[in-house]
């Protein structure tokens, strides 16, 4: 068994560049690709991928001397898994979730979890309102029916396959959570002709008014009066409570529903047995609780599901990478937490640099980077491709000896 570190008196050194031969390792954990991190770190750090599900897969020298983690969504990190690290000052979950860590742990054992918020929200806004679509107008399942070898002879067969389709303009969009995306949703929604009311208790009043939208202030009436439902919260420690208020009982009889936030928000057997009742008219969902799906949900009728895939196009996830590798950036050669923009248990690390508390940085900037890029600049402007040239390699853990990378040329 790992002894146990101490959360409150340790705190732990900062990042340091020091020469080359003790530079920062930075592991992706669940995944090999390491192409667009490289051209981003490879003047501060080491890069190394474990292409692991879990950290009884990551190799010791990555447990031992990793002091920067970015990972996907398909390994977790709990307190048992955080504690097998030994240097570990920063992770960057690659993308907006974080329900696959232990954020608290983290905290305490002062580790700064952050994510990436900021990408793909016309990706997401833009999949939600194609999976919307194709409720209203049932082009999915038109489509299926034509490849199946279906023929339409005349209006009274195109009226049976068609049963169901509904117009737009005048039925009210329900939005849960108005945060980028919700936004996104909002605007496009309006151009369709929707009505569109949100649910969002953690908004200033006013927002309302400057999008042109109608604020409801509890979910029970935004599920009522909404012909169609979209949610776009997260799960965090602000609206967790979400899970327990959403239900599908609550949403008009005959209302559409769309989830592109998070699996956890949808009971799926309510779910399932409201499709089958035919209460609620037709459903699509992106996520699912457990991924890859297989659950209650699997017979139900009118039902769309895709892959978990609304965030993705190749401009998006290029941004991801480099967004997400930019603050791993930062965490190097700047002072966590004020040089961090998406760090979400900061409070941890602001609550020991006013003396005590948890364990975190020692304040002071750290050595500057032998680089002079600014690091501020999008890596990608003026191009939704890769970064130009061919990228450095980067290095699989095993075998050790692979880790060290070359010094830097002069700049």
């Amino acid at each position: 068994m790992l002894p146990k570190r101490s959360r409150l008196g340790e705190v732990r050194g900062p990042i340091s560049n020091g020469p080359m031969q003790s530079r920062p390792l930075v592991a992706l954990l669940d995944g090999r690709d390491c192409s667009i991190e490289m051209p981003i770190l490879k003047d501060v750090a080491t890069v190394a991928f474990c292409d692991a599900q879990s950290t009884s897969e990551i190799h010791e020298k990555v447990l031992n001397e990793a002091v920067g983690a970015l990972m996907w969504h398909t390994i977790i990190l709990t307190k048992e898994d955080l504690e097998k690290f030994k240097a570990l000052r920063i992770i960057v979950r690659i993308g907006s979730g974080v329900d696959n860590i232990d954020v608290k742990a983290a905290g305490e054992l002062g580790i700064a979890v952050c994510n990436v918020p900021g990408y793909g929200v016309e990706e997401v806004a833009d999949t939600t309102m194609c999976l919307i679509l194709n409720l209203y107008r049932r082009t999915y399942w038109l489509a299926n029916m034509v490849r199946e070898g279906k023929k339409f002879t005349g209006p009274e067969q195109v009226r049976d396959a068609a049963q169901g389709c509904a117009r737009i303009r005048g039925d009210t969009l329900g939005l849960v959570g108005l945060g980028r995306i919700g936004s996104a949703v909002a605007l496009r929604a309006k151009v369709f002709g929707f009505n569109v009311s949100f649910y969002d208790p953690y908004l200033p009043d006013g927002i309302e008014k400057s999008l042109g939208l109608t604020r409801v202030y509890t979910l029970q009436e935004l599920l009522f009066h909404s012909d169609c439902v979209s949610l776009h919260c997260t799960l965090n420690e602000h609206n967790h409570h979400l899970i327990n208020e959403f239900t599908i009982k609550q949403m008009r009889p005959g209302a559409f529903l769309v989830n592109t936030a998070r699996g956890g928000l949808v009971d799926d057997e309510a779910l399932a047995h409201a499709l089958k009742q035919g209460r609620i008219r037709a459903a699509a969902l992106d996520v699912h609780e457990n991924e890859p799906y297989n659950g209650a949900l699997k017979d139900a009728p009118n039902l769309l599901c895709t892959p978990h895939a609304a965030f993705y196009s190749e401009a998006a996830t290029t941004e991801l990478r480099e967004m997400a590798a930019s603050e791993i950036r930062r965490a190097i050669i700047g002072n966590i937490p004020d040089c961090l923009r998406n760090c979400v248990n900061k409070e941890y690390f602001l609550r020991s640099s006013t003396g005590g508390g948890a364990g975190g940085y020692s304040e002071g900037g750290l050595q500057q980077a032998h680089s002079t890029t600014p690091l501020e600049a999008p890596h990608s402007a003026g191009s939704h491709g890769p970064p130009s040239g061919p990228p450095p390699p980067s290095v699989a853990v095993p075998p050790v000896s692979a880790v060290t990378a070359p010094p830097p040329q002069a700049s």
